[in-house]
C-alpha cells in the first residue's frame, strides 16, 4: 500500500504544471503560518521573518539564527514544515533543472527560435563541405574582428555540429514562413544557400530574395546554367561557380595555377590570401596607382581588383582610375588589414 501511494504521489508530482507547483508552495506556506500561529510562535510569524525562516527551514539549510521556542512549534516544524518543505523544494529544483535541460536539448536539436540580426545565415547541409564552410566563416569572422552571429539552418536530422560557436535551426521546409522565421531570415545580412539538389537551391534562393531582398545572397549550383536564370529574378544574388575544370585547363599550360588559386582563398594556413576593403570618405580622392604603391610600401599588400558602386568587378584596374567612396578594393596580403591610414596614400 505504501509503495502504491508513493508511486501515485510521484506520478502526480512529475506531471504537475508550474502553476500547480506555485499553488502547492502557497498552500504549504499558508498552512505553516497557521500552525505556527496556533503554536504561539509569535516571533516566527512576523513578516518578513516568517518568509526567511520558512525558506531556510523548508529547504533544510538551517542557519539556526531563528527557531521555534514552544513544544508545539517544534512538533509542527519536525513533522510538517521540514518534510513537506523538503518535498516541495526538491520538486521546484527538479522542475527547474528539467526545464533548463529541455531548453538546452531544444537548442542543440535546432527546435528553439533564435533572436539575432545582421547575421550570416547558412541554409542547407552538405556534410563535411558544410563543416568546412562553417569553420572558414568562423575564421574569417575572427580575422575581421566582428561579433556577427553565424546561423546554420538545415532540414537534415542532425544536431548542432558546433555548439557554442554557431546558432542552429532545424526546419521542415526552407520555404515556409513559420519555419524560416525561427532563423530570423528577414534580418540576415548575408544568406548562403548550398543544398545537395539544385531544384531545392533554386526555390530556396527565390524564397530568400522574396523575404529579404536587401541581403547579400550567395548561391551555389552544381549546374551553372541555373545561375543566369536566377539572376534574372534576383539582382542581388552572387552565384559561386565550380572552377575545377577551368583550373585543370589552366594548370595544363600554366603549372601551379590551381595551387595558386587555392592559396588565395585559403585562410586556414599562414600565407597570402585574398581580402577586400571599402574606400571611406577622404579629404581628396586617390588613384589606383597611389593606392597600389601605398598598400605595398606600408602594408606589403597587393591590389588585384576593384568593384564600383554597381558591383562591377574589374581585375588589374588601370593605374589612373580614380577611386570613389564605397568602392571595394580586393587585395592580397598575409592577413586582413585593419586601421588603414588612407590619407597617407596621397604622398606615396
Amino acid at each position: 500500500m505504501i509503495q502504491k501511494i508513493r508511486k501515485l504521489v510521484l506520478k502526480h508530482f512529475i506531471h504537475m504544471r508550474w502553476y500547480s507547483v506555485v499553488l502547492a508552495l502557497i498552500v504549504y506556506a499558508t498552512i505553516s503560518w497557521l500552525l505556527l500561529w496556533i503554536s504561539n510562535e509569535t516571533a516566527l510569524i512576523q513578516w518578513p521573518d516568517f518568509l526567511y525562516w520558512l525558506m531556510v527551514t523548508g529547504s533544510t539549510v538551517g542557519y539556526g539564527d531563528m527557531s521555534p521556542t514552544t513544544d508545539a512549534g517544534k512538533y509542527v516544524t519536525s513533522i510538517f514544515i521540514i518534510p513537506f518543505g523538503l518535498s516541495i523544494f526538491a520538486l521546484i529544483v527538479g522542475r527547474a533543472a528539467a526545464w533548463i535541460s529541455q531548453q538546452w536539448h531544444k537548442g542543440v536539436k535546432g527546435l528553439k527560435a533564435i533572436h539575432v540580426s545582421q547575421h550570416i545565415l547558412v541554409i542547407g547541409w552538405h556534410g563535411e563541405r558544410t563543416m568546412h564552410l562553417l569553420n572558414l566563416l568562423l575564421r574569417e569572422r575572427d580575422e575581421a574582428n566582428k561579433q556577427q552571429a553565424i546561423v546554420l539552418c538545415v532540414r537534415a536530422d542532425i544536431a548542432n555540429p558546433l555548439p557554442g560557436q554557431i546558432e542552429f535551426v532545424k526546419v521542415n521546409s526552407f520555404n515556409k514562413d513559420v519555419d524560416m522565421n525561427r532563423a530570423c531570415i528577414a534580418d540576415a545580412s548575408v544568406i548562403i544557400v548550398d543544398n545537395p539538389r539544385d531544384d531545392e537551391t533554386m526555390t530556396t534562393a527565390l524564397y530568400c530574395h522574396q523575404r529579404n531582398p536587401n541581403n547579400h545572397l550567395l548561391v551555389y549550383f552544381e549546374d551553372e546554367s541555373l545561375s543566369k536564370l536566377l539572376k534574372q529574378h534576383c539582382t542581388n544574388v552572387e552565384c559561386t561557380p565550380s572552377v575545377a575544370v577551368e583550373m585543370l585547363a589552366k594548370s595544363a599550360f600554366d603549372p601551379g595555377s590551381s595551387s595558386l588559386h587555392h592559396d588565395l582563398l585559403n585562410v586556414e594556413d599562414d600565407g597570402q590570401a585574398q581580402y577586400s576593403v571599402s574606400v571611406p570618405e577622404l579629404q581628396q580622392p586617390i588613384t589606383v596607382e597611389q593606392l597600389f604603391i601605398g598598400l605595398k610600401k606600408s602594408y606589403n599588400a597587393t591590389v588585384i581588383g576593384l568593384a564600383n558602386h554597381l558591383k562591377q568587378i574589374e581585375l588589374n584596374p588601370n593605374l589612373t582610375t580614380l577611386l570613389a567612396p564605397g568602392d571595394k578594393i580586393y587585395y592580397i596580403a598575409s592577413r586582413r588589414l585593419k586601421n588603414i591610414d588612407w590619407e597617407t596614400f596621397h604622398v606615396q
